[in-house]
């Protein structure tokens, strides 16, 4: 069988990315041919994989991704594919992969009606609209009972077309398989001491994972727990106006900025506390790499894996609306008491020990191949 698949942009440090880079491993491993189609790629290119760069000149990223669908279509009229599967939402697919919020639900709360006007809102409503609306055939792969609500609520999909996936963290991430001692010499490799508390925040664009929300916690802890404190700020983005803010609340010393790295899982055997006050995230596979490190966790009730951390009693969820202050206060209770902490921690590791969350790519591929329906 050849399989198609369709995305915008690949790096390896994106949570829709390395979804995607396992699903088709997984899809490639049981001898069907993989087709990739990207506008980008960066990092090791498999070799299992059929590469296709596609060309687009549009000085927009709505703009690009129409000329992207439009030569994507070409293409598979002269060399067809069994199946073709969207990680970004666009017309014609056989099965995608809801990594993202519904963007109707997401305008109808944060944009106004001259918004509504634009042609990068027409862009994405009408691509949204062709993958979800009722009568079209694509199959869902969904990630959160969250994100199934607000599709329905605007295109009345109908229910037989989606599928909850299990999570999907890479098992050497579980913290079963850190070296002895991992703690400390982690810690001692990125230049932490044991009595600092150490704060780990991961995921690229900065602004919606609420590194804002992180960088203002800390300079509210109080003094003696504050200069003992360090925030470490992983993900592909502009760190500017989060530098600028840190160094305007005095903490430019406690806050230091990476871009994406390979070695997170070393980063969350030897930090303190995962903070992901997020404003918006669809899932955040970051929680439940976090989860199955043992590494608690301090989010919002936003994200959709949120619940998870509440399931397992490993760590706080923010409810909506969000407040800084309940935020604030729930950081400065963590780090004050060590026994919360460890108690977290040990929940934590239990819960990876007990639940499915694991098996996403496996589970993806058996839809995408048709080898298991439902």
């Amino acid at each position: 069988m050849i399989v198609a698949f369709c995305l915008y942009k690949y790096f390896p440090f994106g949570g829709l990315q390395r979804d995607f880079m396992r699903i088709a491993q997984t899809v490639a491993g049981r001898g069907h041919h993989v087709r990739v189609y990207t506008q980008s790629w960066e990092g090791e290119e498999p070799d299992n994989f059929e590469l296709i760069r596609v060309p687009v000149k549009s000085h927009t990223n709505h703009g690009r991704n129409a000329e992207y669908y439009t030569w994507v279509q070409a293409h598979l009229a002269q060399h067809p594919a069994d199946r073709v599967v969207g990680f970004n939402k666009m017309p014609g697919l056989d099965v995608y992969y809801a990594a993202d919020v519904c963007y109707a639900e997401k305008v109808a709360q944060e944009k106004g009606f001259f918004y509504r006007l634009t042609s990068r809102y027409r862009h994405y409503a009408a691509f949204e609209r062709a993958t979800f609306e009722q009568g079209k055939t694509t199959q869902l792969l969904m990630l959160t009972d969250k994100q199934i609500g607000d599709f329905q609520k605007h295109y009345q999909t109908e229910d037989e077309r989606f599928h909850i996936l299990p999570p999907g963290i890479y098992p050497d991430r579980k913290y079963s398989q850190k070296i002895p001692n991992s703690r400390q010499i982690y810690r001692e490799k990125n230049g932490v001491a044991e009595h600092q508390y150490w704060l780990l925040q991961v995921g690229s664009d900065f602004s919606r994972k609420g590194v804002d929300r992180s960088i203002a916690a800390v300079a509210a802890l109080p003094e003696a727990i504050k200069k003992n404190t360090l925030l470490f700020v992983v993900g592909q983005d502009k760190r500017g106006r989060f530098a600028a803010q840190a160094e305007k609340l005095g903490i430019k010393d406690n806050v230091q900025f990476f871009s994406g790295r390979n070695d997170v899982s070393e980063l969350m055997a030897g930090a303190d506390l995962l903070v992901h006050p997020a404003y918006q995230e669809a899932a955040g596979i970051v929680l439940l790499e976090a989860i199955t490190a043992g590494l608690p966790v301090l989010t919002t009730a936003v994200c959709g894996y949120a619940h998870y951390i509440a399931k397992a009693q490993c760590g706080v969820v923010i409810d909506e609306p969000y407040s800084q202050k309940a935020f604030d206060d729930a950081l400065r209770v963590a780090l004050q008491n060590s026994a919360v902490r460890n108690g977290w921690a040990e929940q934590a590791r239990h819960f990876a020990d007990t639940q499915d969350l694991y098996s996403l790519p496996e589970r993806a591929a058996d839809i995408i191949t048709g080898e298991v329906h439902g």
